[in-house]
């Protein structure tokens, strides 16, 4: 086990349960922790332990719903002809099952980083072990299980992983193929830029080395004499030795790789760590399966890339056991936009993502978008992601929810929106989607590579509230909230320019250039189809898809959406955009802004700021107070607030001055 997980305390090796349909061969126990937290007991739930291991899984090449992984055809397999892999995992559980809710929380690691503890305010840490990790216990004080597996096997060591095997010829060669690099500048230092696999020679003329200034821009070669291969095999630097990559600039490099990973096995993980924990029965070894009797519901969590793989993993139809069941009952996704991730391909990179200056050219971005069966009206192809789950009778319940910032880096509108851009697209039956207004794609403060100060808003207030109503909805049939996005039909997505049209007021000292993702459609190659890119760069063929933002008020906040108390009741302007410090042209990738409001009228007249100043909007600042306590309550009305936070965003209020 990884020392990331703590030190052991006792290994406990066990068999798995050979029922048919769990693929899940062996588990190991490797350290147990009892109780953990530091013996903190949460509400009638009472003290939580953990166990750390590794999981030992095997997939079936030949099964239908396994043969859609990237050369899962040329991966090794043991004498049954299994292909094999392991992972980590991670479990934080009641002391005494009895007393919680029989529920998976399923968290969906981030790059091996677990994200759970940040749905419990002021928790975090991806080996939560002290009282301080666990925040207000939120998840606890519910009785979630809370489990965490390896999927990203380009996660690093130093995080929950998993280990798959490479792909070889069918004569035991190695396979050898296109494989591109993207490194983004942003500073004078930057001495190498990193490989993902290996090259297969290090003759160098066959490898290109491009530099560009902007994300769509013209691509100038370096010749082979102005780079060179380093002594390590895994990473490039410029010639003469000694020289930085340049400041503010894209450099794509690509050559050719060899010994490509079955990337595409963490989808099958995630499906068969769920079903094995859920399913999997007491043997007359023991009891393999840690929670045997105890899961009657799995509902997972994710932020950002683990639900761009949870887009692509219902898409493949991966929440089909290979018994035919469902594997994951409910899914909260936050900002997962309508993209897919760079993993079920030959030379897969998982950690890539698209925004509006980088990944660009990596395949994200690309038809089906939407949940539901549409036609693309570019290519002709007729799909949608949830079309095979719908087809087998195994799509969860989802509640997707974004952030302003997936429609400017991620053009995430048409998630729900037609790929012609004619209209808005009813939500299945089994799908709510929930726009945060004003939110950038990760809270931070500070400028950081950005030119203004980024947004710190963040959204876990309201997910604890979805959270329990996904939980009801899976449980009891209890709907959620209705959808909260911009739509065509009422004129809250639009174009980003001209800047009137988009809503946003001009603000003294804010360049606004209405600059974002662009619905890009990209040739890799006849056998993209079939997770191969044999084109690199690829060729962009055009960029025909519509692309729109969520229209603004008068202070530059958006209109529509969940609007949080710091968006109803404001005392600044906050965005899903920024601009970048050395390229103002072009975005600061998640970031968002925050622009504070004048105090007074004498201050915005002096400096021609058209949003009406703090002073003129709250008299008091117990009308300040009020402001925020009915768009706290009227929140909570709507489901998307609990008390607990509602008496949080009220004591805030009554604590923090609004003018000097």
């Amino acid at each position: 086990m990884r020392t990331a997980f703590g030190t052991a305390v006792g290994t406990l090796a066990l068999l798995a349960s050979s029922a048919a349909d769990a693929k899940i061969t062996r588990i190991e126990v490797t350290t147990a922790e009892s109780p953990t937290f530091e013996g903190t007991s949460f509400g009638g739930v009472g003290r939580y332990e953990k166990l750390t291991g590794m999981v030992y899984g095997e997939v079936d090449p030949a099964d239908p719903l396994n043969a859609i992984i990237t050369d899962i055809e040329l991966a090794p397999t043991n004498a049954d002809g299994m292909v094999e892999y392991s992972a980590d995992i991670y479990i934080l559980r009641p002391v005494d099952p009895s007393r919680g809710n029989h529920r998976i929380f399923f968290d969906l690691n981030n790059r091996g980083n677990m994200r759970a503890m940040q749905l419990n305010q002021g928790g975090g840490g991806n080996d939560p072990t002290t009282a301080e990790d666990a925040g207000n216990g939120f998840l606890m004080r519910q009785g979630f299980t809370i489990l965490s597996s390896g999927w990203d096997a380009l996660a690093g060591p130093s995080g929950i992983n998993i280990t798959v095997p490479v792909a070889k010829n069918p004569d035991g060669t190695s396979i050898i193929g296109p494989s591109m690099e993207e490194w983004v500048v942003d500073d004078d230092e930057t001495m190498s830029g990193e490989l993902t696999y290996a090259p297969a020679t290090r003759d160098r003329s066959k490898a290109r080395l491009y530099v560009r200034t902007e994300a769509m821009g013209e691509r100038t070669e370096i010749p082979a004499s102005g780079w060179q291969y380093n002594d390590d095999g895994m990473s490039v630097s410029l010639l003469p030795d000694g020289t930085p990559f340049r400041s503010a600039v894209m450099y794509d490099f690509v050559y050719e790789a060899k010994d490509p990973i079955v990337a595409g096995l963490g989808f099958a993980a995630i499906r068969d760590v769920a079903d094995f924990f859920r399913n999997a029965p007491k043997d007359d070894v023991g009891n393999a399966n840690p929670l045997v009797g105890d899961v009657e519901y799995i509902l997972s969590y994710c932020i950002s890339q683990p639900c761009r793989l949870m887009n692509d993993y219902l898409k493949f139809g991966f929440n089909e056991t290979e018994g035919h069941g469902r594997a994951i009952d409910g899914v909260l996704n936050w900002v997962g936009g309508a993209d897919g991730i760079f993993m079920n391909y030959r030379f897969a990179q998982t950690f890539r993502t698209h925004r509006q200056r980088q990944a660009r050219w990596f395949p994200e971005f690309h038809f089906p978008f939407a949940d539901v069966v549409t036609v693309d009206p570019v290519t002709g192809q007729k799909d949608g992601r949830l079309r095979r789950c719908m087809e087998s009778d195994t799509c969860p319940r989802i509640l997707h929810t974004n952030s302003d910032n997936e429609y400017w880096a991620k053009n995430m509108g048409l998630l729900y929106v037609s790929a012609d851009g004619a209209t808005d697209l009813s939500d299945p039956p089994n799908v709510r989607y929930y726009h945060m207004a004003s939110l950038p794609h990760g809270a931070s403060t500070g400028t950081g590579i950005c030119a203004y100060e980024r947004n710190a808003l963040a959204p876990f207030a309201v997910h604890r509230a979805l959270l329990l109503a996904l939980d009801a909805w899976v449980t009891d049939g209890t709907e959620p909230p209705k959808s909260r996005v911009p739509r065509l039909a009422d004129g809250t997505l639009v174009p980003s320019m001209p800047q009137d049209g988009a809503g946003f007021p001009k603000i003294p000292g804010i360049a606004y250039n209405g600059r974002q993702h662009t619905g890009d459609l990209f040739d890799y190659g006849p056998q993209f189809a079939d997770g191969i890119l044999t084109i690199l760069p690829p060729i962009l063929v055009s960029m025909e898809y519509p692309a729109w933002v969520p229209k603004t008020d008068e202070d530059g906040n958006t209109i529509a959406g969940v609007r949080l108390p710091e968006v109803q009741a404001p005392l600044a302007t906050y965005t899903g955009w920024n601009r970048r410090a050395g390229v103002p042209e072009e975005d600061c990738g998640g970031s968002g802004l925050v622009i504070p409001f004048p105090k007074t009228r004498e201050e915005r007249l002096a400096t021609g700021d058209p949003r009406l100043s703090i002073a003129e909007r709250y008299p008091t600042h117990q009308d300040y107070v009020n402001a925020v306590t009915t768009a706290a309550n009227g929140l909570m009305v709507e489901g998307l607030l609990l008390q607990e936070d509602v008496d949080r965003y009220i004591k805030l209020a009554k604590e923090t001055p609004i003018t000097n």
